[in-house]
Order: C-alpha cells, then sequence, then structure tokens
C-alpha cells in the first residue's frame, strides 16, 4: 500500500475537482446510514465549499425523469449550471461526466454522492485504477444500511482511496486563516451548515457586540 501522507498529499484547491453524485429523491428515500437531513445539509454545504474556493464542480444525476431532480439546495449553490443526467450506474464509464473532469486538467478527485456502496464505490474504484487521487467525502454520502455505507468505504480504501467529512476538506482548502480572500466565506458556510460551530460563531458576535453594564451607583 502507498501511505498517503505528507504536505503534498494534503488537499489544494487549485488542483481539486469536485464530482457530486445521485444526490435525488429516489436514492433519499433508501437512505438509511445518516439522517436525510443531515445528508443534504452535508452535501449542500460541501457545494458551498466548493464554490467558495472556485473549485470545479460537476453536477450528475442518473434517469432523472424517473429518480428526480437534484436537490435544489444544491443546484442552487450553482444556478444555471448543466446537470450532466446518465444511464450509467457508474458515473466513470460516461465519457460526458469524465471529459468534464479531465477539462478542469486538475488531478485531485473528490466525490460524494447516494448510494454510497454502489453509486460512489464504483466510479472512485475505476479512477483509483486510472491514476487519479481520489477523496471521498462520507458524509456528503449515504448508503441503504449502516453496513452497507461502512462496507462501501472499507472497499475503497482497500483501493486507496482517501476519506474525508466535509468540514474537513473546507478547512483543508483553507489551511491558513490569513488568507483572508476566501475566510469569510468559510465563516459563512459554517454559520449555515455547521450548527454548533456556526451558532457559537454568532453567538461569540453577539457578545462582543453586547454593551457592558454599568456597575450600580
Amino acid at each position: 500500500m502507498t501511505f498517503r501522507n505528507g504536505l503534498k498529499s494534503l488537499l489544494r484547491p487549485e488542483d481539486s475537482v469536485l464530482v457530486l453524485i445521485d444526490h435525488q429523491p429516489f436514492q433519499l428515500t433508501n437512505l438509511n446510514s445518516h439522517d436525510p437531513h443531515m445528508a443534504v445539509n452535508n452535501a449542500t454545504a460541501l457545494a458551498k465549499a466548493a464554490k467558495a474556493f472556485s473549485v470545479p464542480t460537476i453536477l450528475t444525476s442518473v434517469i432523472a425523469e424517473r429518480g428526480g431532480l437534484i436537490f435544489p439546495q444544491i443546484t442552487d449553490v450553482f444556478p444555471g449550471q448543466e446537470v450532466i443526467d446518465r444511464t450509467f450506474v457508474n458515473t466513470w464509464e460516461d465519457p460526458k461526466v469524465v471529459d468534464a473532469v479531465k477539462a478542469t486538467g486538475r488531478k485531485q478527485l473528490i466525490i460524494a454522492g447516494l448510494w454510497t456502496e454502489v453509486c460512489v464505490a464504483m466510479p472512485a474504484i475505476q479512477a483509483l485504477g486510472e491514476g487519479w487521487d481520489v477523496t471521498v467525502v462520507t458524509d456528503a454520502c449515504g448508503g441503504i444500511s449502516v453496513e452497507s455505507h461502512e462496507v462501501a468505504i472499507q472497499r475503497m480504501i482497500a483501493a486507496g482511496a482517501n476519506m474525508m467529512t466535509w468540514l474537513a476538506v473546507m478547512a483543508e482548502w483553507q489551511r491558513d486563516w490569513a488568507r483572508i480572500e476566501t475566510a469569510g466565506k468559510v465563516t459563512d458556510v459554517l454559520k449555515e451548515h455547521a450548527a454548533g460551530s456556526g451558532i457559537a460563531y454568532l453567538w461569540e458576535q453577539q457578545l462582543l457586540n453586547t454593551p457592558v453594564p454599568s456597575p450600580a451607583g
């Protein structure tokens, strides 16, 4: 096994490309590894993080006419962007998707989708075999059971994939709070999607703007 370590192994926004796969109503109806609200929240947060760092994002669905359109929370992040609709279960067998990824010129391929054991595992494993540096964002994915999700993750790790969560991806892209051009955008995503951390930030702002009561005279 080739270990993934060292500074160069960390994600860089200028080298990253994100593919969001099949975040559709049909897949959500049998999502049992994650709370559906959390799955939508996390995928949306990942999409917003990618936009904040100008990471090219490919949206793809499978037979949307029957399976439903990509969640509007995600497509609203990229208004007017084409969603590539497929018949292939394995996204990486669809030339339109692969060509769109290759056109970005990036090699750090980041994938999230529904379901983990099918629509995420297949392209991840194939892309790994073709030399791509693949990261799977596990909490923006989900399977039909906890077991199926976890087994898929184990299978992809064995194939050489890197596993992360959406917040870790965003933090790795930011890397340095001195990068002020994105720091504010990161904070906005935290406020909207990171629950406790976002609320704590707003509370901190409230306290900083609250006058100190004068002592009783």
